[in-house]
């Protein structure tokens, strides 16, 4: 790419905005130039508003800390000076589908991490390597929006990552029936230990709204697009349970699963490990060469050693085997604040623009 493309990130002073700013600082493609935040740190650099606040490992890169932050709430303006926005405001979701619209309708794509338009019929909801063909629903949804090139694009939640791809590479065998107990990072709840102590050798059997996202959302992925819009999946039928554990980053999920047709153990992690989709095609720049990989281990994968597989933009998959109830069970590992969030939605970004649909204004 000759020029880079100018980005925006709005709601840049939380956990996943820090998180678009670590993972844009030498990106290839995009550039970071617009910050911006709810109107309380508005007009100030970006690091005096996130300074004290700073939460990823690698150092807050020099040329945004002197960045101003723009008012989220003045679309225009902030929208004035990029090709496209990252989205991860803090808002209700009433307020986040109106704002997102608002920068769509400047003629600004909108990728977004959040969950308010999950379930807008005509907004895809992408895992690149098992759905990029649902953003043909852009072209509906501009439609409706009145816009030539604004449209809102979105990922879906943390929970599912470390699960849902495995369905997609399996799904000759037909998946009918998928029990899963997820056991979620401090992190995705924009959390460190610092500031939540009392997570420390603890574990809190619920977290809102997690188990219908983790039980619905893997359907709308696995859906089809129809009429413009997207037509859920029927099967798998999923039944989730959430769990927040004492780790910072990492999503680890306990999975149980009936097929149609009872496929062999060497079948299986053949699918996972020879699973690939567009974004390993195309080349995109955040793709991992091997998305899903099979760990032989008995006490793989583990946090502490596989969270960070293909710069957390891989999942890690082991203790496949039959089971007594069901036909087979297994674990899986994704990144919730990496693959499961900003890094899912630079993914997006990068597959928007192989497409066609992201350009320079």
């Amino acid at each position: 790419m000759e020029q880079k493309l100018r980005v925006g990130i709005l709601g840049a002073t939380g956990m996943v905005g820090q998180r678009f700013i670590s993972l844009l600082e030498d990106h290839p493609w995009f550039e970071v130039v617009t910050v911006a935040a709810s109107p309380r740190s508005a007009g100030k650099a970006y690091e005096e508003a996130a300074g004290d606040r700073w939460k990823m490992k690698k150092p807050m890169p020099e040329r945004v800390k002197k960045l101003v932050l723009a008012n989220v709430n003045e679309v225009e303006k902030a929208a004035a000076s990029v090709d496209f926005v990252f989205s991860a405001v803090d808002m209700t979701k009433e307020e986040i589908r109106a704002i997102e619209e608002a920068y769509a309708k400047t003629e600004t794509p909108v990728v977004s991490n959040n969950s308010a338009h999950r379930w807008t019929p005509d907004v895809p909801m992408v895992v690149p390597e098992v759905n990029a063909e649902h953003f043909e629903v852009i072209e509906a949804q501009k439609k409706r929006l009145g816009t030539i090139r604004g449209f809102i694009a979105v990922k879906p939640n943390c929970s599912i990552q470390s699960y849902a791809p495995c369905l997609a590479a399996w799904k000759e065998f037909g998946p009918k029936e998928v029990a899963a107990t997820t056991y979620q990072a401090i992190s995705g709840a924009g959390k460190t230990f610092a500031d939540w102590p009392e997570m420390v050798e603890n574990v809190i059997p619920y977290i809102g709204g997690e188990e219908e996202k983790s039980e619905q959302e893997p359907l709308r992925v696995l859906g089809r697009v129809e009429n413009g819009q997207i037509i859920k999946a029927e099967l798998p039928k999923i039944t989730c349970q959430c769990i927040r554990v004492p780790v910072l980053n990492g999503h680890t999920a306990a999975v149980f699963i009936n097929f149609e047709k009872k496929p062999t153990k060497a079948e299986l992690i053949e699918r996972l490990v020879s699973f690939r989709g567009f974004p390993q095609e195309a080349e995109l720049p955040s793709a991992p060469k091997q998305f899903i990989r099979y760990l032989e281990e008995d006490n793989r994968p583990q946090v502490s050693l596989d969270v960070d597989y293909e710069n957390g933009m891989g999942i890690s998959i082991g203790r496949l085997r039959e089971d007594t109830l069901f036909d087979y069970k297994f674990v899986g590992l994704s990144h919730n604040t990496v693959r499961g969030a900003a890094g899912g939605a630079v993914l997006c970004a990068e597959a928007l623009v192989k497409k066609g649909y992201i350009q320079a204004k």
